[in-house]
């Protein structure tokens, strides 16, 4: 027997989201060491796996045949009843044909048909059926039903009729053996049903799985998909372990019997030619003004932009500002048109410059620039990016390359509220058919495979935890490079049979595909209908999205774009906008000055929540010891503030070389120019490509496919690449020795290395929230305080950092706040949007009725001129809770009391109203109320007031339970939650807050524990209590209990920190005892020896028992230990006195 006798016409992918468990490299991979030819992928009703694998196969010989398992409706698609039967049928692409008609039945099967299933039925098949190759299904086929239930005249009908739609020679009756008893029952009805009717039988394996070793795998995929667990007798679950990959010598022995239909899949697949091509013109029509062309109008749009930029360059030059002469600019935008235009990009660039144009005429807030494309000076000059390249030192060839052609890649930041907007124009422009938004699809990645496969191992969760911590802190790290770096996790393994299974399944889980979504951003526009050229995918959202992902879609050639919304644009237009109104200034953003040395400070002293790409606790700590005095830092820290760089030490490194503590050398003097701005440290791509440029005489295009092939790593490659790069160098009078050291740092950095244009662009946008925060807080801090509306967690945040600032927050207010949070002199009031309960509508009646009659002199004429649709007793009760009709004086009691009468009276008066505009009073007549007292009753306890503002506006306003506390918290040692999340993992700690949100559950094991979050003064933190500590605890874990916590930090990638709890008791009956020692950090500058003589003062008149340790740090330098021989009783005075000194929370007790 040849290999060449059998190929597979029915297999699953772990596309197939359900139950499929090959993963297409794998497959190829498989099929090919099985000796196969060719190989079929037929997923449950989608395309979704496609191009992925005719891309593998294709690159590695196999030949692919595009198919799909399709559902079958027996009703019709567009019924969506119960009652409707669907049956299995497997379609296969004979050609081009048959590729653009599957393209139409799965897009349909979503769009129209989808009920439980993506259903298609046999009109739709009869109108689509050219140019493919049917097979008759599964038992969930329609005739092997019939034959189950004997019915061998309706088989033959069935078989018959499928016949007539695809035509003869196109439909096979398919059977399957994988030991089921139905298959043998029906196998011999197969074979005589194709001798009564002449239709060709053929054999297939429904295979889900590669090997029949991971069948136990794929019987767990099945429990996680389902969300079930392995001993669920009810749950879905495949009868044995012979849906996997066969070999054809496998095949035929199953098969034994009918061995000519186990040589007619080779047959069929001889008659499958189909490749998927790149589409010939994948730019949508942009039409151009009568008399030009593409090349012609990009041409003249680009050079009348630069014109407009021109008196902006000339001012800089004047002022000896510009880094490069006007000469050079024309240069460069002539060498870039001609390149654009060769390339045959010009209607790319129209397309990205019209919708762009359409954003900024509607004052749709557009961001700096993005990615490479910020390297490009016609992006510039076309408006395209507000980043002046040649003053940033950026290429173009990063972009776009001449010696290696592809589709140009332009991402644009816009406002999230508007984004939107710019995707209706793009639809309206192209036409509705024509643009769609991109599917993705989400991965098991490593610690998520092993959790996953431990829920249905039945783990308990705690050791499920446990052992997908030891899995290390790295981005994209692989389960097997986990074993490799982490001996505790490999040491498990091998040690219980049980982790090991899981880690073996995981294993073979791991990248596999979970789930489809919408891309967050990715947006298709294509020449034509796009269901003429991809196959269309309807969410759960009802979103139509493509079901080929970005990579397929590049790799078809269609125009991808990325609209990105950008809260941080949102935030600075909210801001200009405030500023205008409330302070009459314009202020216009590209006459910024670079050079603010306010703006610097907010760097430097780490002040940067809501500056955008510098919130995190990391940055904070890293900004404190660089201190940035230029864009170009800022720029740097962009592009070193990533996983590689963050681990390689690169960012210690560069932070001496800064401050002087480590000398800067250049190997070659010509490296000074290319290198200077980061202190002779390669830390951007470009700095490669300008090094192969300026030593080797690479020319920039190049050196651009250098700057590829070092970040693949490909040996042979890299060789070529070395041994050409040297002998450029040395011939051009370099010295061999310092090149080839030269070329070995490029290769070494080159993986850490980042895109500058990038990296530049948000540098900028980095910066002007900065500056915005330095000079107009108030306004900068309203703004965001607006976009955070709905995440409490960062408006808590950001109101405190208000009051660290002395900016004071007002509570919401009917007589003149907003929906916004707004300024209100140097304090900002709190938005009325922000209260629970309180909708648009409701705000907007009261300004309607507030501008039309002014002040609303009480909460009887509130509800009589504000529209009684808008409001009901939710609302006047939010309304009162959190302070908002406080302005008249009255008390929040007394207010609550009279809401139902204050309602009826609005009602009654508005049917007046409207029966007065008929009846007796006509227009003019009104009735006149009486003013109504309010009942006198006390004002409600502190503690109430609090509760309610706090449940209708996610935080406490006017005070805080705490707040009694702080002493004590003092005392105690307590760490603040927001400090939490910047110490490791495993660090024993004591906190005390408030619990909300306090939840009990079970265990897989049936142990009891909890999980609530502690609030306190300046934020909140997730707190888990196991259940050895819950038997001990669970008493006190009440909502509003107020609490001291001892526990350690649990920190994980991609989840917030956590406290794992050790002890809780009650904060009231905790009474501080003077710790054993005490923690000082001393941050060492100009004031050292004011600060010791201070320091030594308070340590004589406060002596004790408590050793001190003296934690210094230099900024940028270094940190050491340091242990005075001194004693010393850390009470509460002693704890203020020492952060007069050293500042705030530099006074840690042990």
């Amino acid at each position: 027997m040849t290999t060449k006798e059998f190929v597979h016409l029915h297999l699953h992918t772990d596309y197939s989201l359900l139950d499929g468990a090959c993963q297409t490299s794998a497959l190829v991979e498989h099929a090919l060491r099985q000796g196969m030819q060719a190989l079929a992928v037929t997923d449950h009703g989608n395309l979704f796996a496609a191009v992925q694998f005719h891309q593998a196969a294709t690159a590695r010989g196999l030949k692919p045949i595009i198919g799909c398992e399709a559902y079958i409706s027996q009703k019709g698609r567009f019924l969506r009843d119960e009652s409707d039967h669907y049956n299995h049928l497997v379609l296969l692409c004979a050609n081009q044909k048959g590729y653009r008609n599957l393209i139409q039945l799965v897009s349909a099967g979503y769009l129209e048909g989808f009920y439980y299933k993506p259903r298609m039925d046999k009109d739709l098949l009869s109108r689509h059926a050219e140019g493919l190759i049917a097979l008759s299904g599964c038992l969930r086929g329609e005739v092997a039903e019939a034959l189950q239930a004997d019915n061998m005249d309706e088989a033959r009908r069935v078989a018959y009729q499928l016949q007539d739609i695809f035509g003869k020679g196109n439909f096979f009756l398919e059977m399957q053996d994988q030991g089921l008893e139905q298959e043998k029952r029906i196998n011999p009805r197969l074979v005589e049903l194709s001798q009564q009717t002449d239709i060709p039988l053929v054999v297939t394996n429904d295979s889900h799985y590669l090997r029949e070793e991971d069948a136990p795998a794929h019987d767990l995929l099945l429990c996680i998909q389902t969300g079930r667990t392995r001993s669920d007798t009810k749950r879905m679950k495949f009868a044995n372990n012979q849906f996997y990959v066969k070999s054809a010598e496998e095949m035929y022995q199953v098969f034994a019997e009918v061995p000519q239909a186990v040589a007619r899949t080779v047959e069929i697949a001889e008659r499958c030619e189909l490749r998927i091509e790149k589409v010939a013109h994948p730019f949508p029509n942009f039409e151009v003004p009568p008399g030009e062309t593409h090349d012609s109008y990009f041409e003249k749009v680009t050079r009348q932009g630069f014109e407009s930029r021109r008196p902006r360059l000339e001012e800089m030059a004047g002022r000896g500002l510009l880094r490069r002469s006007l000469g050079e600019y024309a240069e460069r935008l002539e060498r870039e048109i001609r390149t654009i235009q060769q390339m045959q990009f010009s209607g790319y660039f129209l397309i990205v410059w019209d919708f762009v144009r359409f954003a900024k005429e509607r004052k749709i807030p557009v961001g700096p620039g993005r990615g490479s494309a910020a390297g490009s000076l016609v992006s510039y000059s076309l408006g395209i990016t507000d980043l002046d390249p040649l003053q940033h030192n950026l290429l173009f060839e990063r972009f776009l390359n001449p010696e290696r052609i592809s589709l140009p890649d332009i991402d644009i930041d816009f406002c999230m509220n508007r984004r939107g907007e710019v995707i209706d124009y793009v639809t309206q422009k192209y036409g509705r058919e024509n643009v769609a938004q991109i599917i993705t699809f989400g991965t098991m990645a490593a610690k998520a495979a092993l959790k996953d496969v431990a829920r249905a191992m039945e783990f308990p969760y705690g050791e499920a935890d446990r052992i997908a911590k030891l899995v290390p802190n790295q981005l994209n790290i692989t389960l097997e490079e986990a074993l490799k770096q982490s001996p505790p996790l490999a040491s498990l393994v091998e040690r219980e049979p049980r982790v090991k299974e899981l880690m073996e399944v995981a294993q073979r889980l791991e990248g596999m595909v979970r789930h489809a979504s919408t891309h967050a951003a990715g947006v298709v526009i294509s020449p034509q209908p796009l269901k003429e050229l991809v196959p269309l995918y309807k969410t759960n959202k009802d979103e139509i999205v493509t079901q080929y992902d970005m990579n397929g879609l590049e790799a078809i050639g269609l125009l991808k774009m990325d609209f990105l919304g950008l809260t941080t644009l949102t935030v600075i237009d909210d801001t200009l906008r405030m500023i205008e109104s409330t302070r009459g200034e314009t202020l216009d953003l590209d006459r910024l000055p670079f050079d603010d040395p306010a703006t610097y400070e907010i760097f430097s002293n780490g002040l940067t929540s809501g500056v955008f790409q510098f919130e995190s606790s990391g940055m904070r700590h890293i900004l404190r010891r660089y201190h940035p005095t230029q864009l170009e830092d800022l720029t740097a820290l962009n592009a070193l503030y990533r996983p590689g760089p963050l681990q390689g030490g690169m960012i210690d490194d560069f932070i001496a070389r800064k401050h002087g503590q480590k000398p800067i050398t250049y190997d070659l003097p010509e490296l000074e120019e290319i290198l200077s701005e980061t202190y002779g440290v390669i830390v951007y791509q470009e700095q490669v490509m300008q090094i192969a440029n300026r030593l080797a005489g690479f020319s920039l295009g190049q050196a651009d496919l250098l700057r590829r092939a070092m970040g693949k790593k490909k040996p042979q490659e890299m060789a070529a690449l070395r041994d050409r790069f040297v002998k450029g160098a040395v011939e051009r009078g370099y010295p061999q020795k310092k090149i080839i050291r030269v070329f070995d740092l490029m290769e070494q950095f080159a993986g850490y290395g980042f895109n500058k244009s990038h990296s530049a662009a948000y540098a900028v946008l980095a910066y002007v929230t900065a500056y915005l925060k330095a000079h107009y807080a108030v306004e900068f801090m309203a703004a965001l305080l607006t976009n955070e509306m709905g995440n409490s967690d960062k408006i808590v945040q950001y109101v405190n950092e208000c009051r660290d600032r002395g900016i004071a927050l007002l509570p919401p207010d009917i007589q003149t706040g907003s929906w916004h949070f707004s300024p209100a002199g140097e304090a900002i009031r709190f938005g009325l949007g922000a209260i629970k309960n309180v909708g648009h509508n409701t705000v907007d009646a009261t300004r309607s009725a507030r501008e039309n009659a002014g002040r609303f002199e009480s909460i009887f004429d509130f509800c009589e001129r504000v529209d009684p649709r808008s409001l009901n007793k939710r609302v006047l009760e939010s309304l009162v809770k959190a302070g908002a009709l406080d302005g008249w004086g009255a008390r929040r009691s007394q207010l609550f009391a009279v809401i139902d009468r204050a309602m009826d009276s609005g009602q009654k008066l508005q049917r007046t109203r409207e029966s007065g505009q008929h009846g007796l009073f006509g227009s003019a007549g009104q009735p006149v109320l009486e003013p109504t007292p309010l009942p006198d009753s006390p004002e409600w306890p502190e503690a109430q007031m609090l509760a309610g503002e706090k449940e209708v506006l996610g935080l406490y306003l006017t005070g805080h339970p705490l707040r009694h506390y702080e002493a004590k918290l003092r005392s105690l040692g307590t760490v603040e939650t927001t400090r939490l999340a910047e110490l490791p993992s495993q660090q024993e700690v004591s906190t005390a807050g408030i619990l909300v949100s306090v939840r009990s559950a079970r265990s897989k094991r049936g142990e009891l524990y909890a999980t609530a979050v502690l609030e306190d003064l300046k934020g909140s933190i997730e707190v888990l209590v196991f259940p050895e500590a819950y038997r001990r605890l669970s008493d006190l874990l009440q909502p509003d209990a107020i609490v001291y916590v001892k526990g350690r930090m649990q920190v994980e990638e991609n989840s917030p920190p956590r406290v794992v709890v050790a002890d809780l008791a009650p904060l009231e009956s905790v009474e501080p005892s003077l710790a054993s020692a005490v923690v000082i950090r001393v941050r060492l500058g100009r004031r050292n020896g004011s600060i010791a003589r201070q320091l030594l003062q308070v340590f004589e008149e406060k002596t004790g028992e408590a050793m001190v340790r003296l934690e210094l740090e230099r900024e940028g330098d270094f940190q050491a230990l340091l242990e005075p021989d001194r004693c010393v009783r850390p009470d509460a005075e002693f704890i203020s006195r020492v952060q007069q000194i050293c500042g705030k929370n530099s006074v840690r007790l042990i």
